[in-house]
């Protein structure tokens, strides 16, 4: 009995052991690593949108059209005895609108620069030279002595 438990055990540490050693060739494949910086570097230029437009674009929008639209709100009214009311938050709803535009604009350029980039290199590509007369008649003969052998 001592020694079915034992076994049993010692299946269940190598089933672990075996799990953690896939997770680990997964995790530190090339992919999965250029994915990682990829997030990291998405986030903090997502950051970096996110402050110029919320710092720089709506208050020179602002200035333009002559309205201070970040402070934009409605507050709904005291519901149910609520000490504060709602408030909807108009213009950080705009501001969200407006730094998903910037992004999605320099993800679409990105994309775009890198599908030129290879399509360029698959044009660059040469096309295999086509067998001459010769090298097809030679291939023919092979193949039909190959099927009078067989």
């Amino acid at each position: 009995m001592a020694k079915k438990e034992k076994s049993r055990k010692k299946q269940k540490v190598n089933k672990i052991g075996a799990f953690f050693n896939e997770f680990k060739t997964f995790a530190v494949k090339g992919n999965m690593m250029d994915m990682a910086v990829g997030m990291i570097v998405g986030g903090a230029f997502t950051a970096l949108i996110t402050s110029i437009v919320s710092h720089i674009a709506t208050p020179l929008i602002g200035v333009l059209i002559g309205v201070d639209f970040s402070e934009w709100s409605i507050i709904l009214p005291r519901l149910y005895g609520n000490a504060e009311p709602g408030t909807l938050a108009i213009g950080t709803f705009l501001n969200s609108i407006i730094s998903f535009i910037v992004v999605a604009f320099v993800v679409f350029l990105f994309v775009k620069a890198l599908n030129a980039f290879r399509k360029k290199e698959d044009e660059a590509a040469p096309e295999p030279p086509k067998p001459s007369p010769e090298e097809v008649l030679l291939t023919e003969i092979r193949d039909l002595l190959k099927e009078k052998q067989q």
